[in-house]
């Protein structure tokens, strides 16, 4: 998939950079999720996979499919994405916008899986602490999965932080074996 990335890479650059010069981050982060969804579509992915499909009716259909979720602008990017051939890139895109988009607003998503439900003061706290450690807004999203026995599993985005009973044991376990 690092290819589908790297072709994606000038386009969720560019519609970064025109979406910021004109202030309209949001605006873009919700067009390309949308035009996102719609290339996911199995029928979508069968018309774009299609030889006889023109780029003027590509186009066309998608802008149709996305309806009022797409201002001129969206369209428009839309129409140069099916000159190019590149429609299917869409969600890689996406993805790739609202990772400039976080860099640019210091936001970061971190997923937190505990063993068990967090209280809302523990979910505070870590959230304090991990703003601190990663110089920046946490937007914290929490998950329960009874097999780490204990402790918590942190994810923002490469970074991976495995406090749980079940890491632990597992590292202890490596450790021992050698």
């Amino acid at each position: 998939m690092a290819e589908l990335s790297t072709m994606a890479r000038p386009y969720a650059k560019a519609a970064f950079e025109y979406a910021l010069s004109g202030g309209k981050l949001d605006d873009w982060s919700k067009m390309l999720a949308t035009a996102a969804s719609v290339a996911e579509e199995p029928k979508v992915a069968e018309l774009l996979a299609s030889p006889s499909a023109t780029s003027t009716r590509l186009a066309t259909v998608f802008v149709d499919l996305c309806g009022e979720d797409l201002d001129q602008q969206g369209a428009n990017f839309v129409a140069e994405l099916a000159r190019n051939k590149r429609l299917g890139l869409l969600p890689q895109i996406s993805e790739q916008f609202e990772t400039l988009k976080a860099e640019q607003q210091k936001l970061v998503d971190v997923v937190v899986t505990s063993a068990f439900p967090l209280e809302e003061a523990q979910e505070k706290q870590l959230a304090s602490k991990l703003s601190k450690r990663l110089n920046r807004e946490v937007q914290m999203h929490t998950s329960v999965d009874k097999d780490l026995l204990g402790g918590v599993l942190i994810r923002a985005g490469d970074l991976v932080i495995d406090g749980s009973v079940r890491g632990k044991l597992a590292k202890l376990a490596e450790v021992m074996n050698q």
